[in-house]
């Protein structure tokens, strides 16, 4: 008598684990990415972030469609914005358009415009309160027109940024969350999570900035690089290394 054919056992994302703590950690990271990486469209693949060395620092040298990328920043102006908007511009490029969430009216499109995004292709909304504000977020992720999404939403609970990242999934553009520092110790559904941090200039022609990758998709985790940008030319690039001065007292004993 034949037996019928056996179905192949499919892969759990999840399985009990057990050993060492290191062990543990290690194979519950390896179960959340094959998780995380059921989540993302196949067929697609990383758009450049706008910063060609910020892209080496990521593990898929690029941002995902239908994810969300958080900047922790303490200043407003440091820098955090401008790469942003880079990745904004990015995704532009393949259609759709930019949504700001510029609730505190301090929004000046001609910057925006010397960035290289045209002005046809951006939306800003300035709602009248957090409720409409979280809102308009929340729909302009969800929205197939839209392919980046800029907002400074403070404070985020892990209902709602769940709820919002179901909306970029949804949708399929980019979210861009610019967050205050203390938003570090808070949970987060961001698929990358970067804390950007002003250098001094050593007279240098730009802003120079310190990147530490915190969180990504594709591990790599507590990395960093400095970047420099050019307000003249709006260009990113790798920032040239401090030269260290030397101990005129090593000098004399060596």
């Amino acid at each position: 008598m034949n037996r019928p054919p056996q179905k192949p056992e499919k892969t759990p994302l999840f399985s009990p684990v057990a050993g060492p703590r290191q062990a543990v950690v290690q194979t519950l990271k390896e179960q959340i990415a094959r998780l995380e990486q059921t989540r993302l469209p196949t067929q697609q693949g990383p758009i450049p972030s706008g910063c060609q060395d910020l892209d080496q620092l990521l593990p898929d040298h690029g941002f995902h469609r239908g994810t969300l990328v958080e900047w922790l920043a303490a200043e407003s102006g440091g820098g955090a914005e401008t790469l942003a908007l880079a990745a904004a511009r990015s995704f532009c490029r393949e259609g759709g358009v930019l949504v700001v969430l510029d609730s505190a009216r301090e929004l000046y499109p001609p910057a925006i415009a010397r960035l290289g995004i045209d002005l046809e292709q951006l939306i800003v909304v300035q709602a009248l309160n957090p409720a409409d504000n979280l809102w308009a977020l929340d729909q302009s992720l969800r929205c197939l027109a839209v392919a980046a999404v800029l907002a400074w939403p403070a404070r985020l609970d892990g209902h709602t940024f769940r709820r919002l990242q179901l909306a970029a999934e949804e949708g399929g553009g980019l979210g861009l969350f610019v967050r205050p520092p203390a938003a570090e110790h808070e949970p987060s559904w961001a698929d990358v999570r970067l804390r950007v941090e002003p250098l001094p200039g050593e007279g240098s022609s730009g802003r120079r900035l310190r990147i530490h990758l915190l969180r990504s998709r594709g591990g790599a985790d507590g990395r960093q690089i400095d970047v420099e940008i050019d307000d003249e030319t709006n260009t990113l690039r790798l920032a040239p290394r401090l030269a260290v001065a030397k101990d005129p007292r090593r000098a004399a004993g060596a």
